[in-house]
Parts: C-alpha cells; sequence; structure tokens
C-alpha cells in the first residue's frame, strides 16, 4: 500500500479502500480550511500542501495514517503528540482511531505562520 502513484491527491487517495478515503478526505478538508490558499501537489509521491514552501504533507499505510508537519510542527506540539508513535518530523495516527482534527487544525495554523513569515 505504501507506493501508491498518482498525479494529483485525488488520484492518491482514491487508490485506498473507501475507509481510508474518508480518512484521508477528512484530513484533506481539515488542512484545506485552515489552509484554503495552500497548493495541493503531489510531491515525494505523496498528497503535499505547499504554502510558500512545503506547508504538510500525510499518506496513508496499512495501519495508519502518516502526518508531516516537519521538525518544527512536531516540536511545537510534542505534548499533545505525546500519545502518538512519530518521528522528528511525523507522526502516526492509528488508522482505526478517529483522526485528532482539533489537533491537526493547531499544527496546520502554526505551519502556516510560520511559512508566512519566513
Amino acid at each position: 500500500m505504501e507506493n501508491h502513484k498518482g498525479t494529483c491527491i485525488d488520484e492518491y487517495i482514491n487508490s485506498f479502500p473507501l475507509s481510508t478515503q474518508l480518512i484521508l478526505e477528512e484530513l484533506r478538508s481539515t488542512i484545506r480550511k485552515v489552509a484554503p490558499e495552500a497548493e495541493e501537489k503531489i510531491s515525494y509521491q505523496i498528497p503535499t500542501f505547499a504554502l510558500k514552501g512545503n506547508l504538510v504533507h500525510f499518506a496513508a499505510y496499512k495501519n495508519h495514517i502518516g502526518f508531516y508537519p516537519g521538525p518544527s510542527g512536531i516540536e511545537a506540539f510534542k505534548n499533545e503528540l505525546a500519545g502518538f508513535e512519530g518521528a522528528k518530523g511525523s507522526v502516526k495516527f492509528p488508522i482505526d482511531k478517529p483522526l485528532p482534527l482539533a489537533l491537526i487544525t493547531n499544527i496546520v495554523k502554526f505551519r502556516v505562520k510560520e511559512n508566512l513569515e519566513k
């Protein structure tokens, strides 16, 4: 499942089972609400939102949704993200649990502000 290719986010999302598509669309619309002026594209073979540089990326895997707000986005919300697996610039949200949409919203807001201040 990891190596889905698509030229646009719709193709990427549509390449997954319906249950995963619904989660990805929910994540996409959450990001879009916070960053309506961001450009949608595929970068690193995964959905990416860009606004004066890459803003956030996301991807679907068998057991989780990967969310990639970069190291600064993870660091700024490390306490809130403490219950999730992750790495320096990424976090894994379990696919069988609801996405923490309020937290995702706050992280994207932070990243928008950060990119616009660059």
